[in-house]
């Protein structure tokens, strides 16, 4: 374990498995203090068993982030538990299996999506960035300062065939992120994106077609985020904001700024 995070507080939405939980890892490892939140009392327990692991403080909370009853009460442990946040990483999703199980292997136009997978998935992807964002703010406008880190994708999958509504849904996540750094870049509050850079090994992927999909493409460790994440949430990234990162690109990028 490092110490270049210690005493920092952050949230990790959607952190009990894949991208969420690599991330979780590493912050924790790093000395911050790390609330996970999922939709799984199951998944949250052993999601928070791994990150103890690391000798590391970690909490886990339910949270649905379309339910803003549930977003409050987070709002509402945060400030008691912790009475400030340093870093809030919007990262809860779900991916098209939701809609379309066989997207990866038979995609289906937009016009065959259910108008309830369309609002389901956009509520989580989309509107649950803003909603999760909308409360926490005011613990950062409360210190004069605070982190966004709102997790992406690529630009390709925006626009493949048969990706409505994930892809529109991470598009829209960009705008989203983009226009909130806007709004806060007087506040000392950064708004940034980060995203993989390729297929990931994460639960988004249908178990039926892993092996099929590992045979033509070279999917990402989720580990990948480490060190994009460390960064962007410590004191070596203040004053960042706006920024698109790429964590396979992430030290080419990083390199840029010296």
């Amino acid at each position: 374990m490092s110490d270049n995070l210690q005493g920092k507080k952050i949230i990790i939405t959607g952190a009990t498995s894949g991208l969420g939980l690599a991330m979780a890892k590493a912050v924790a490892g790093a000395g911050a203090s790390v609330l996970i939140t999922g939709r799984s009392e199951e998944k949250i327990h052993n999601a928070v068993e791994q990150v103890k692991a690391l000798n590391a403080e970690v909490y886990g909370l339910m949270m649905d982030v379309r339910n803003e009853t549930e977003i409050e009460n987070a709002v509402q442990w945060v400030t008691n538990k912790w009475g400030m946040l340093d870093v809030l990483v919007n990262n809860a999703g779900i991916g098209m299996r939701t809609v379309n199980p066989s997207f990866l292997t038979k995609p289906e136009p937009f016009y065959k999506v259910t108008a309830e997978g369309f609002r389901n998935l956009m509520d989580t992807n989309l509107t649950g960035y803003f909603l999760v964002a909308k409360a926490f703010v005011p613990l950062f406008l409360q210190a004069g300062k605070g982190k966004i880190i709102n997790i992406s994708m690529n630009h390709e999958t925006m626009r493949r065939k048969g990706f409505v509504p994930y892809g529109p849904s991470r598009a829209g996540a960009e705008s989203l992120s983009l226009i909130m750094a806007e709004d806060l870049k007087g506040e000392n509050i950064a708004v940034n994106m980060l995203l993989p850079g390729g297929a990931t090994e994460t639960g988004m992927i249908p178990d039926e077609f892993r092996d099929e999909i590992i045979q033509h493409f070279q999917l990402l460790n989720p580990n990948v985020m480490a060190a994009p994440i460390l960064f962007l949430s410590s004191d070596e990234s203040n004053g960042i904001t706006g920024q698109r990162i790429v964590a396979i690109d992430f030290e080419a990028w990083k390199s840029k700024l010296t």
